[in-house]
């Protein structure tokens, strides 16, 4: 009888963890893009140029290899739902990003895979270890420090982050799902072209023409950056098991923190640091447990 191995270490190991970082320094990238270019731009400006870049690059790269076939899925209901869920939460995630610092935003969002734990015991019907629910306790703890009133973070904007934690977490745990049948780049397909469709519809009373060549270039740099990013994450999780991969993602706090200092001069205060650090830790033990109890 033989048994399934993982491949060598050394094949999947550094790759997987490099695309991983690389993936998470684009989207802080994009973050931060999008709250400079927001101190001149609508949030649905920004929405609109960041799903339009999505859709039309990555036609543009699978149509000369599979023609019509692109579009093929096995359920395209799933297919509007997950585009729906994404464009949902890079909304609200603009309008955030718009009103607090790159840093705690992040921190904040990176409690999605935690909010994950408890959807997969409730809604999936998973076995969750009590030290994965001291995990999530100890992670919304954390997010409370960076959202509290009196912060740097104003509150009712903090409350909205954690909307987008949970939405996010739904487009996750819907991914999941999806993969099973799906192919990953047909998924980003109509990801990018639901949430274009969708934005637009949202801008077509609301459309104001960038007024400079910087707003141009930084609206595309914003759709570049996001679309790249989201097409790391897939190599690096097929580079690498997730168990692996997933304590890397939260470098991603790390570059908004630094991006945060270059673009916008910032630095979160003490007790948001260690509400951020609560948050990392919390994550990254979670993840540890969870790939320790499928190995």
């Amino acid at each position: 009888m033989t048994h399934p191995t993982h491949p060598p270490s050394h094949t999947w190991l550094q790759p997987g963890i490099l695309f991983a970082v690389l993936a998470m320094a684009s989207l802080s990238f994009s973050d931060a893009t999008s709250k400079w270019v927001m101190l001149s731009v609508t949030p649905l400006m920004v929405l609109w140029f960041r799903y339009a870049v999505q859709a039309v690059g990555t036609a543009l790269v699978l149509a000369p290899v599979r023609g019509r076939a692109m579009w093929r899925t096995h359920s395209l209901r799933w297919q509007l739902l997950r585009g729906l869920l994404m464009v949902s939460c890079s909304l609200l995630a603009f309008y955030c990003l718009q009103r607090m610092p790159v840093a705690e935003f992040t921190a904040t969002v990176m409690l999605t895979p935690l909010v994950l734990t408890a959807l997969a015991r409730f809604v999936m019907k998973e076995q969750v270890s009590p030290l994965r629910w001291l995990m999530v306790v100890g992670g919304l703890l954390g997010a409370l420090l960076v959202i509290r009133p009196g912060g740097q973070v104003d509150s009712a904007v903090g409350w909205m982050a954690l909307t987008v934690v949970v939405t996010y977490a739904v487009f996750q745990a819907v991914t999941s799902h999806m993969t099973r049948t799906e192919d990953p780049a047909v998924m980003q397909l109509y990801t990018g072209w639901v949430g274009w469709a969708v934005s637009t519809l949202l801008v077509l009373n609301a459309w104001v023409t960038p007024q400079s060549l910087q707003e141009w270039v930084l609206l595309l740099m914003v759709g570049l950056a996001a679309t790249l990013g989201q097409y790391l994450l897939i190599v690096a999780f097929s580079k690498a098991p997730a168990s692996v991969v997933s304590p890397f993602l939260y470098t991603g706090v790390g570059f908004s923190t630094l991006m945060g200092w270059w673009l916008f001069d910032h630095i979160p205060d003490a007790l948001a640091f260690m509400g951020m650090g609560l948050v990392v830790l919390c994550g990254v033990v979670a993840g540890r447990t969870k790939g320790a109890a499928k190995a």
